[in-house]
């Protein structure tokens, strides 16, 4: 039976999910993630998405982007996952499916959730024991809003232009929203 076809928005924020099949590591050495990050910016230069948050898990990636018009999420999560599966294949002489099924996804339609949702993924590190704090893990998006540490894969997400008028108070208020003592509390832009 053939998989139903998925319907995603022209324009709009999505997070999707990929997880290595039966919760296999997807990257084993620091090159593999490298590999994953170059993959990921052609791709969303040629496919045009942006890409606000990430993060590569050992196990699973999160991303969240922003389609516009022209963008094909389908495509782009096909070939991003089918050339990082050739490289994977090539280096580990690993035969059948990287990938657990095709990738999940959830629309992203307001901006509490999209502020919750880049948060989510910037933690996930944290909360999966590898590292104490968000900084200190080198495979995700955090850095670039919270340390002002460029990140080529990044496009700046127009949420965290409103949390200051200079890069010091935007970096200074985004560390607070997502490691901050009030971190858990309600916040506003």
């Amino acid at each position: 039976m053939p998989r139903t076809a998925r319907f995603f928005p022209v324009e709009g924020y999505i997070h999707v999910y990929s997880r290595g099949n039966n919760r296999r590591k997807l990257f084993l050495y620091p090159r593999d993630f490298k590999m994953f990050l170059q993959i990921l910016d052609k791709l969303k230069k040629s496919e045009m998405v942006k890409i606000f948050h990430y993060c590569l898990m050992p196990n699973h990636v999160h991303i969240l982007l922003g389609l516009v018009k022209g963008s094909n999420l389908s495509t782009f999560m096909k070939r991003l996952n089918l050339k990082y599966s050739l490289y994977y294949r090539k280096k580990r002489t690993y035969v059948g499916h990287l990938w657990q099924g095709r990738f999940k996804c959830r629309i992203i339609e307001e901006e509490l959730s999209f502020i919750r949702c880049g948060k989510y993924i910037e933690l996930n590190p944290v909360k999966a024991n590898i590292v104490r704090q968000p900084q200190d893990y080198p495979y995700s998006s955090y850095c670039h809003y919270a340390l002002g540490i460029k990140d080529p894969i990044v496009d700046d997400s127009p949420l965290y232009m409103n949390l200051g008028s200079t890069d010091v108070e935007r970096q200074l208020h985004y560390r607070e929203i997502v490691i901050g003592e009030n971190a858990d509390k309600e916040f506003r832009i």
